[in-house]
This record gives C-alpha cells, sequence and structure tokens, in this order.
C-alpha cells in the first residue's frame, strides 16, 4: 500500500432546515473517504525555515572562514546542501534543518528516499527559493501583492512527502511497518 491511497473515514455533520421538539437544529451525518492529508497547517514555513538552517552554517563557513565574496558564497553553499542533504535525506530521513523541526522526508512507500530521488527534490528545491507574487483585493475594496513560497514543487515531481515525526508514525503503523529503512 501506498501513502497516496491511505484513506481517511471522517463523518460530516451537515445542518437541515429541521428543527426538534426543543428548537435544536437537526443535523444529517454523512460518512466520506478523504485521502490521507500528510501536511500540517504550518509544514511549509518549517519547510523554509529548515531550508535557511540548512544554508546559514555552510554560507558563514564560506564567507568568513574561506573569505569567499557573498554572492560566490550563496551559490557554493547552495550546490553544498544539495549534495549534502541529498546525502542525509537518503541515509536518515532528514536533513539538519529538518531533524530542528521534526520533518522527516519519505517516498509513497513510507520508506526513506532512494539517493537518486533524494538528489532530483534537492535540485527542484532551488526553485522553491523563489517566492510566487499574487495581486489580492481585500475587504475593503484596497489592492495589495502577497508573497507565497511554494513548498511542494520539488516533493510533488520526486513523488516524496516531507512529514511531521508524528504523522510519520501514524504512516508506518497504518502501513503496518516495524522499521522504516
Amino acid at each position: 500500500m501506498k501513502i497516496s491511497e491511505i484513506k481517511e473515514r471522517k463523518i460530516i455533520h451537515q445542518p437541515t432546515q429541521n428543527f426538534d421538539e426543543f428548537g435544536k437544529r437537526i443535523y444529517q451525518e454523512f460518512e466520506y473517504d478523504f485521502d490521507f492529508d500528510t501536511q500540517t497547517e504550518d509544514n511549509y514555513a518549517y519547510r523554509l525555515f529548515a531550508k535557511i538552517l540548512d544554508l546559514i552554517p555552510v554560507y558563514v563557513i564560506l564567507c568568513f572562514l574561506l573569505h569567499l565574496n557573498p554572492l560566490s558564497s550563496f551559490f557554493y553553499s547552495i550546490l553544498i546542501i544539495i549534495s549534502l542533504n541529498s546525502f542525509l535525506e537518503w541515509k536518515f530521513g532528514d536533513s539538519i534543518g529538518k531533524r530542528i523541526f521534526n520533518l522527516k522526508v519519505v517516498d509513497d512507500f513510507g520508506n526513506f528516499p532512494t539517493l537518486g530521488k533524494s538528489f532530483k527534490r534537492n535540485i527542484l528545491s532551488i526553485v522553491n527559493l523563489f517566492p510566487e507574487f499574487y495581486d489580492f483585493q481585500d475587504q475593503a475594496g484596497v489592492w495589495g501583492t502577497r508573497m507565497k513560497f511554494s513548498m511542494d514543487l520539488n516533493s510533488r515531481f520526486s513523488k516524496t512527502y516531507v512529514i511531521k515525526q508524528k504523522i510519520y508514525d501514524k504512516i508506518r503503523k497504518i502501513l503496518g511497518k516495524k522499521t522504516v529503512i
């Protein structure tokens, strides 16, 4: 079984237009099978901060200890982090920044990604560093521009999931795996 095939059964209470003898609204129950939600609401922020935490030490070493200029240090640190994180995600399922935020990288079967898949998702993570800008209009009619980081592009293409440790444990339990290699 795959993570993408896991379903969660939820009961939805939908209000009707009828009331009981005490004046309370009558609700109708519906059961639905939803796809298993691997994301928490603050998962994207954790992923962004984890990537920044991965970049900072390498950038500091390159910029201040090896005396490279800041722009070169930034580009070299991205290249180093791509290869380092690929190895760490393949071997341990997380990077240093992800370990701080209790995040795990798993493939669709609940295992740590292969080295090639991890390298592919880390190459594509460069795209995640560039924000998306979009216009919006608030309730008063004032237009503004917001910025959003789309942190799931690399995961979609490489068919991996970045999940919290508690969701990882829940998935292992559902998939019936004692140890995930």
